[in-house]
């Protein structure tokens, strides 16, 4: 745990900050300044509760404007991050309710053992998606939060938290994460100490079962950065070149590929093989990549020759998941839409 986890972010704001009168006066330019500070952190609690950098957008433009529209009765006992934190997370939980839950390909049914050429989207899924590392803020967490901020957006927490029921994901969230008591908890969701209590150890076993006991924060400790730029290069090179050898030596032995929203995926050493020597490394045409940085993990936004438009176009942004010194998952998110938190441009040459 870093050291953001002996600050708290329940004391109460200071009720001679003069922003605080204004903006309950009306002053829209002084409530813009109290929540600037927390935007990007308010961000990453939407993506967690709904699995979407497009949905976050919308839940936290819409929880700061039922902010704005009820900061007059904002009366100072508690945090405003707190405060904020209630009016997202009711935001979001309204969201859960009318959209479901996200899924990734392995949520959906067995691995293929072949390549499946010509894989079409399937559109009827809400897929989960990639989320920038730049739209992550330290954020001031309480003393009992069990995740960093980075470990909270892990591909595989983000994933087994859509698992959970609206009201569990909140609470485990609110609780482990953002390190906010039970008691704190039961007031922002309206019930109380003793369902908060109940839905945190439905929701712990649940996501014990789906994550795995080392997380990619740990992993990432252990391995040296040039290592991992190296790791990172290498294996967006293979597949600029169509290098299966070089790709097969990144790899774990139990590798899985999946690329939402094709809802076929791959595991294993043999079937991952098959589908990127029949698809991505010959059967696509000319890559080029970009380094980034997604859910906390190294990853590579790919572009595709398009040869209507003489150029490489945005294609999928690939997060890495690893194990010790290997790649163990790819997940590659296809769609140009993914691209546009990340700052990327439109094409490559």
């Amino acid at each position: 745990m870093s050291d953001n986890s002996v600050r708290t972010p329940h004391a109460p704001v200071d009720a001679d900050d003069p922003d605080l009168a204004r903006a309950r006066d009306g002053d829209d330019a002084a409530f813009t300044r109290l929540v600037g500070p927390l935007r990007r952190e308010l961000h990453a609690h939407c993506y967690r509760m709904l699995g979407s950098s497009h949905d976050a957008d919308d839940a936290l433009q819409d929880a700061l404007l039922r902010a704005w529209r009820g900061f007059a009765k904002f009366e100072g006992r508690s945090a405003l991050r707190s405060w904020l934190y209630t009016v997202a997370t009711r935001t979001c939980l309204d969201a859960v309710e009318s959209r479901g839950r996200r899924a990734l390909p392995v949520d959906l049914g067995p691995s293929s053992d072949r390549a499946v050429v010509g894989d079409v989207p399937l559109t009827e899924v809400a897929w989960l998606g990639p989320y920038a590392d730049a739209g992550l803020a330290a954020g001031a967490v309480g003393p009992a939060a069990r995740y960093e901020q980075r470990e909270a957006v892990e591909l595989a927490f983000v994933a087994a938290l859509q698992h959970l029921p609206g009201n569990q994901r909140a609470a485990l969230l609110l609780f482990e994460v953002l390190g906010f008591s039970a008691a704190e908890i039961a007031a922002a969701m309206d019930t109380t100490t003793a369902s908060v209590n109940s839905a945190l150890q439905r929701a712990r076993a649940i996501v014990a079962e789906k994550i795995p006991s080392v997380t990619q924060s740990r992993t990432l400790r252990e391995i040296d950065d040039a290592h991992l730029r190296a790791l990172v290069a290498g294996y967006s090179t293979a597949l600029e070149r169509g290098d299966a050898d070089a790709l097969v030596a990144l790899l774990t032995e139990d590798v899985t590929w999946s690329m939402p929203p094709m809802a076929h995926w791959y595991r294993g050493m043999a079937a991952v093989t098959d589908f990127a020597v029949r698809v991505p490394l010959t059967g696509c045409g000319s890559w080029r990549h970009l380094p980034v940085g997604a859910n906390g993990q190294p990853a590579v936004a790919f572009y595709l020759w398009d040869e209507d438009a003489g150029t490489h176009l945005r294609w999928s942004i690939t997060v890495l998941t690893l194990r010790g010194t290997k790649i163990a998952e790819l997940t590659s998110f296809i769609g140009a839409e993914h691209f546009e938190p990340f700052g990327l441009p439109e094409f490559l040459p």
